[in-house]
């Protein structure tokens, strides 16, 4: 059978066996879930900056890694993938959604121990993510800088 007889057939099996989804209803418990997210983010800002004398940098900082730990926690328990299940791309595309797949991979391959297991598969998921952070910051970093440079500013 060639390639193309056996990507249509397959495509074709696939059709037949995926759920219709139903586009509506995800779009909006996405939205929904993700704005819940982002609610509880700035609620902790506000919460933050009154109890703290920090910058407002440092209390971003701080929210972000409190949301960060939360996740971590209800992937550890087994909650933030029935959010995720139920919300689709709303609870993935926060930070949270970033906390949830480094803890659910180290959780996955703990059985093959520390550095080979937890350490070496979680940043299969972070790796990439960090290398393309690091990298595009670099490269909007130097075109601010060619900016200001051809405007005479710096």
């Amino acid at each position: 059978m060639d390639v193309q007889t056996r990507n249509k057939k397959y495509a074709e099996y696939v059709k037949k066996m995926a759920l219709p989804s139903k586009n509506w209803p995800s779009l909006f418990w996405a939205f929904f879930i993700g704005g819940i997210i982002s609610i509880i983010g700035q609620s902790l800002y506000l919460l933050f900056e009154e109890v703290t004398s920090y910058s407002p940098e440092n209390v971003a900082a701080l929210v972000a890694v409190t949301l960060i730990g939360i996740a971590s926690l209800l992937t550890g328990f087994g909650v933030y993938d029935r959010i995720g299940a139920f919300s689709g791309g709303g609870s993935i595309v926060p930070i949270t959604g970033f906390s949830n797949a480094i803890t659910a991979t180290a959780m996955e391959h703990r059985k093959e121990g520390i550095i080979f297991g937890t350490c070496a598969n979680m940043f299969k998921i972070a790796g990439p993510v960090i290398v393309v952070g690091v990298a595009l910051s670099m490269y909007v970093g130097l075109i601010y800088w060619i900016t200001w440079m051809a405007m005479g500013v710096i």
